[in-house]
């Protein structure tokens, strides 16, 4: 079988795609680096193919070749990757990007006959690929940080998980203490008239639409529940005015400072 290969189309196809997955993982890794070491790393795995292909080698060779010596020189040169873990965790996310670009490339080029369409395709899949990648970042870390409370009132516990959130600083402005927020669904378990538990009384607070008030009253306790219990006697609870998480994964937005307090 004869095949007519133009090496230096093949070069500048290899060289845009290179470049386009080492973008990607640098903003996945949030490696940092340079643009212009970036697109050396692009043009030394290119032309690190360009030679597998013209030298004579058995087809194995080649291939073990292909998918190691090729991709470690590319990252290698394109990345400042600081240690193997991070070097190990690169080279597997460049074989998961790559399989995404490829597949939507694959797929568009009956339809692509301009190459520059073709890597635009490649750029929007890639822009694709790292939304999803950052989705799942998101989802982990809150994961992460999502922790079982049990809330106790008059009629006893409620069990409920909770997501720490560094961002939550809201303070009771008469007591100045942290204001742990509930989920209005979690907050009618707790209680059927916040008016009517200790301590009620609205607070200012801002939200997205600028200034509101919020329902706050006490709980009797609240116990957070880790490698060691932490109790928080008296804490003040807050009423959201909407769903905290969309897919229900936490019923409380915990104030960091009732940790270290």
């Amino acid at each position: 079988m004869y095949v007519e290969l133009y090496i230096d189309v093949f070069f500048l196809e290899n060289f845009m795609m290179d470049s386009l997955l080492l973008l990607l993982l640098r903003r996945m890794l949030k490696t940092g680096g340079g643009t212009g070491r970036l697109l050396f790393g692009g043009a030394a795995g290119s032309l690190a193919t360009c030679l597998l292909l013209v030298i004579p080698l058995a087809p194995a060779v080649r291939m073990v070749l292909f998918h190691t010596a090729v991709n470690s020189l590319m990252l290698l040169a394109g990345l400042p990757v600081k240690s193997r873990a991070q070097f190990a965790r690169a080279f597997l996310l460049l074989y998961a990007a790559a399989a995404a670009l490829g597949a939507v490339m694959q797929a568009l080029r009956p339809y692509l006959r301009c190459g520059s369409l073709l890597f635009g395709a490649g750029a929007a899949g890639g822009v694709f690929f790292l939304r999803i990648w950052k989705l799942a970042c998101r989802l982990r870390t809150e994961q992460a940080l999502t922790v079982e409370v049990t809330v106790y009132m008059a009629d006893g516990g409620h069990q409920m998980r909770a997501l720490v959130d560094t961002g939550n600083r809201l303070d009771d402005p008469v007591s100045g203490e942290p204001v742990c927020v509930l989920d209005p669904a979690c907050a009618g378990e707790l209680t059927g008239c916040p008016e009517k538990e200790p301590g009620f009384r609205l607070i200012p607070y801002r939200c997205v639409g600028g200034e509101s008030v919020m329902q706050v009253f006490r709980a009797r306790k609240m116990c957070i529940h880790g490698k060691e219990d932490r109790w928080v006697d008296h804490p003040i609870l807050g009423v959201g005015e909407a769903s905290l998480s969309a897919g229900k994964d936490y019923g409380m937005v915990l104030n960091p400072s009732v940790l270290s307090g």
